[in-house]
């Protein structure tokens, strides 16, 4: 199934006087990975949008983020029978046939590791600004 997983690595330091930082960290944690998975899920929309070339627009739907086991949020297709196909990862994909695949979910992936310490950077300023954190 063409997909990735979200995580998102936070250290904090400094007193803790009450448990209200370590809730508001935790919250601070869940809030990241979150807001990365949304990020890659625009982020497959818009390759998906570059590189289909006759979308009827059911596959685009079925891209969402959910809750995966371990409480991490995953970029999905919703296991999508053509997901495999599309994503360049099926059996029937080169060399069989000639459609390589998109390798959407791949690229998209390594294009949001770059892109997560600014997202991250960014909600943390929104946090401490709000002094949650």
């Amino acid at each position: 199934m063409p997909g990735f997983d979200v995580r998102v690595n936070s250290s904090a330091s400094g007193p803790w006087a009450s448990g209200r930082a370590g809730r508001a960290l935790h919250d601070y944690s869940d809030d990241a990975e979150y807001q990365v998975a949304l990020e890659g899920e625009r982020m497959v929309h818009a390759r998906l949008r570059q590189v289909l070339r006759h979308p009827t627009g059911y596959y685009q739907s079925k891209i969402s983020v959910d809750r995966a086991a371990g409480g991490r949020y995953q970029v999905h297709d919703q296991r999508m029978i053509y997901g495999p196909w599309l994503e360049g990862t099926g059996s029937r994909n080169s060399p069989v046939t000639r459609f390589p695949g998109y390798a959407t979910f791949r690229r998209t992936k390594a294009l949001l590791d770059r892109k997560a310490p600014q997202i991250t950077r960014e909600l943390l300023a929104r946090y401490r600004s709000r002094g949650l954190i």
